[in-house]
């Protein structure tokens, strides 16, 4: 019997770095033509493997192709190295990133991926299968390919037609390997990373991981160091996967729990978040910043109070942890605490004196406790430490605003725009202090730029469509409210403001919708109910203007302008003695209030109560003595009482303040024609008619001022332009009538009469008149026909008149006329 052979399979241990890059020296030294050498290496051992070749093999042309970018086709790159005998490529792995980030961006399936379609095949791989042939019949060189792992897995599996024909493959590890083992090397080795080495790293470990051979230790190191590199590239979702995985072998590792609660919190998963810092903390829980950062996860639950034990529990570990001094101030100020913030802040700061966000919060805290100008001093501190810090520009600029200091406001929010152009909030706030100005607009350029970034922001809207109601600019205002209520439709500010633009432009009905629509959302909004009274008083309903204000006082008794407006609307409504007792509830609550005591005086006059009227202008002209419609009411008022020369006085303060007050020069003139000073009377007429030149009664009454200078034929002039303007007024056909009869131009007299008489058939001194001038005329049965209509309207008056007027002497003696006067007629 034969013994049987038997396969003994021995544990040797790995090959050393020094015995693979042998390895390769041998390999290179043997090749004769066209040859494929792969070799496993990190960038920095792949630069040691070619000065280690190139010194053992001087007598080889080597050459080094080293692709620092992207590539998708390497056969014309080679084609300048024809007379080499050896060519080291190196950085082929960047273009194999690039697909990584590729297929993570586009989001391409496992089935595309891994399909032999163009998403499955990097380009550079799908190049090298394609031309291999080529390779191998025109480049009689030995390539030598220095690549990270994940790199060789993909030459494995994405290019096997290429990769088939190598001649060897070797494994040299890196020099940072042996770094990595401990925990804190760890950490530093993961932060020096550059961001594509980490890239290329995370493939490197999904590589190592996929040997189901691995020790679990190392697979838990390996796992962890993952996590590290997806975290640290913002991949939280896979690096949570990857703690996780550390954890099912090692779970006692309280830094993975640590770290996999800041991944979920930067998921803003705070609860899941919250967990994994209280498994740390069971394993450690001295562990100060797992303390530190729970807190940070309650705060962001708005569990405030909570958060401040958490940070508590930091500082009882570790007293001088400035963040946790400065993140427990923020959640005492959300908590509206500030004073305890301040106090946390400090802390911060005598720990950490350059602390600029802890000085900017701090200066939050002040200004929330109204202490603007501290506040302002700390927003100092922290720019002079970081002067491009646009936060606390902006909140710096937020402060000075509520000092009132809206210019320095303005240039603080510049500051920050300079830093943070894009910053929509500071756009608005630069708005709104040019409001302040009265700078409506700059106002309004900042609102656009606000909105340029923040379209929907519907406050900016909101104020813009103000500050275009302060240019008059109204149209304007009503689409920048209509853009604020499309994205916040129960703004009712906005409804309210919205219909005072409309009030402007006289569309009434519609700003009484508009105001309506505020009261559906707000019905205890007074302003519209006041606002809605308006628009119904300039529609002259007056009734339901009342009612409106009278809501508006429900909801707010001392609203003093709706008591005036009340008073107003009942003063429409000839109600003047409840219209009186409407101001007096103003003046109650605003003393004050000269256009109250105005229209007071208004209402008594109208009803005949002038002295006291006098009083109430009197009142109104203390308080506003350049009120030019109270020096002319009061005008009036004197008039009433015959005190004209007083009256005129008034008139002419009314003109000092206001030259151009056409019905102050009107009235004065009727105060001096009651004097008798026609004259200066017809200049008072005159300046008024300069101003408004179709005010009719200002003609007429300048025609009786003529008339009583005996100028007839300027006063009938007058009259005729009162005509012109109106010529249904019966008072002037009848004067004019006068005048033309004072010229003995009878028949033109008769005319004039008879058109007053055409438009008021009852005037019985027309009739008279024109008995007068056909008398006159000697028409004896037209003048007894015209007598007999005036003594049928007035039968006493004209009876007796008639017994005297020397118009009748001509047919005095006339039986028919004696009858009529006896009242046989």
């Amino acid at each position: 019997m034969n013994p049987e052979n038997i396969d003994w399979e021995e544990n040797l241990p790995p090959p050393t770095p020094e015995e693979e890059t042998q390895a390769l020296i041998n390999a290179i030294r043997r090749s004769r033509g066209f040859r494929l050498l792969f070799v496993q290496c990190s960038p920095q051992a792949g630069q040691k493997v070619i000065e280690k070749v190139k010194q053992e093999l001087p007598q080889k042309k080597i050459a080094v192709l080293s692709l620092d970018e992207t590539r998708d086709k390497l056969y014309p790159l080679v084609e300048a190295y024809q007379d080499q005998e050896v060519l080291f490529i190196r950085g082929l792995e960047h273009s194999l990133l690039a697909y990584e980030t590729e297929k993570r961006t586009e989001g391409w399936n496992t089935e595309e991926i891994y399909s032999y379609s163009w998403h499955g095949v990097p380009r550079i791989l799908s190049h090298l299968n394609q031309q291999r042939e080529q390779f191998r019949d025109n480049f009689p060189l030995c390539f030598v390919f220095l690549l990270p792992r994940f790199a060789i897995d993909y030459f494995i599996h994405r290019c096997p037609d290429f990769y088939d024909w190598r001649s060897g493959c070797f494994q040299i590890s890196s020099d940072d390997a042996d770094l990595r083992e401990t925990s804190s090397n760890l950490y530093n080795w993961v932060f020096s990373l550059k961001p594509q080495a980490r890239q290329q790293e995370i493939l490197n470990i999904q590589a190592q991981l996929k040997h189901q051979s691995l020790p679990l230790p190392n697979q838990a190191n390996l796992s962890l160091q993952q996590a590290l590199l997806l975290h640290l590239e913002d991949r939280y979702s896979e690096a949570i996967e990857s703690y996780d995985k550390a954890l099912q072998i090692k779970p006692d590792d309280q830094a993975a729990w640590h770290n996999r609660g800041i991944a979920l919190g930067k998921l803003q998963r705070y609860s899941e978040a919250i967990e994994s810092y209280e498994k740390a903390l069971e394993i450690q829980p001295d562990y100060h910043q797992a303390w530190h950062n729970r807190g940070i996860a309650l705060g962001n639950l708005q569990r405030y109070s909570e958060a401040i034990e958490s940070y508590d529990k930091a500082l009882q570990i570790k007293p001088d942890d400035q963040a946790a001094w400065h993140n427990r101030g923020i959640a005492l100020g959300k908590l509206q605490r500030y004073s305890e913030a301040i106090e946390s802040y400090e802390k911060a700061l005598e720990i950490q004196p350059d602390y600029h966000q802890a000085w900017n919060n701090r200066g939050l805290a002040l200004a929330n406790l109204q202490r603007y100008s501290e506040a302002i001093e700390s927003y100092d501190k922290a720019l002079e430490i970081q002067p491009d810090d646009h936060e606390a520009w902006y909140n710096r600029g937020l402060a000075l605003d509520d000092l009132q200091r809206y210019s320095e406001a303005i240039e603080s929010f510049d500051k920050a725009l300079e830093i943070q152009p894009d910053d929509h909030q500071a756009w608005y706030n630069r708005g709104n202090a040019f409001y302040n100005l009265q700078r409506y607009s700059e106002e309004i350029e900042s609102y656009d730029k606000a909105l340029e970034i923040q379209p929907d922001y519907h406050q900016a809207w909101y104020n813009r469509g103000n500050a275009l109601d302060n240019l008059q600019r109204y149209s304007e205002a009503i689409e920048s409210y209509d853009k604020a209520l499309e994205i916040q439709p129960d703004l009712h500010q906005a409804w309210n403001n919205r219909g005072n633009a409309l009030d402007e432009l006289q569309r009434y009905s519609e700003a009484i919708e508009s105001y309506e629509k505020a009261l559906e959302i707000q019905p205890d909004y007074h302003q519209a109910w006041y606002n809605r009274g308006i628009a119904l008083g300039n529609l002259q309903r007056y009734s339901e203007a009342i009612e409106s204000y009278d809501k508006a006082l429900e909801i707010q008794p001392n609203f003093h302008e709706s008591w005036h407006n009340r008073g107003y609307a009942l003063g429409n409504l000839q109600r003047y003695s409840e219209a009186i007792e409407s101001y007096d509830k103003a003046l109650e609550i605003q003393p004050d209030y000269h256009q109250a005591w105005n229209n007071r005086g208004i209402a008594l006059g109208n009803l005949q109560r002038y002295s006291e009227a006098i009083e109430s202008y009197d009142k109104a002209l203390e308080i506003q003595p350049d009120y030019h419609q109270a020096w002319y009411n009061r005008g009036i008022a004197l008039g009433n009482l015959q005190r004209y020369s007083e009256a005129i006085e008034s008139y002419d303060k009314a003109l000092e303040i206001q030259p151009d007050y056409h019905q102050a020069w009107y009235n004065r003139g009727i105060a001096l024609g009651n004097l008798q000073r026609y004259s200066e009377a017809i200049e008072s007429y005159d300046k008024a008619l300069e101003i408004l030149p179709d005010d009719y009664e200002a003609w007429y009454n300048r025609g009786i001022a003529l008339f009583n200078l005996q100028r007839y034929s300027e006063a009938i002039e007058s009259y005729d332009k009162a005509l012109e303007i109106q010529p249904d007024f019966h008072e002037d056909w009848y004067n004019r009538g006068i005048a033309l009869g004072n010229l003995q131009r009878y028949s033109e007299a008769i005319e004039s009469y008879d058109k007053a008489l055409e438009i008021k058939p009852d005037k019985h001194e027309a009739w008279y008149n024109k008995a007068c001038a056909y008398a006159l005329q000697e028409k004896l049965e037209l003048a007894i026909k015209n007598l007999e209509k005036a003594i049928e309207l007035s039968p006493e008056e004209y009876r007796e008149m008639a017994q005297n007027d020397a118009d009748f002497d001509r047919i005095r003696s006339d039986a028919w006329f004696q009858a009529l006067l006896m009242g046989n007629h």
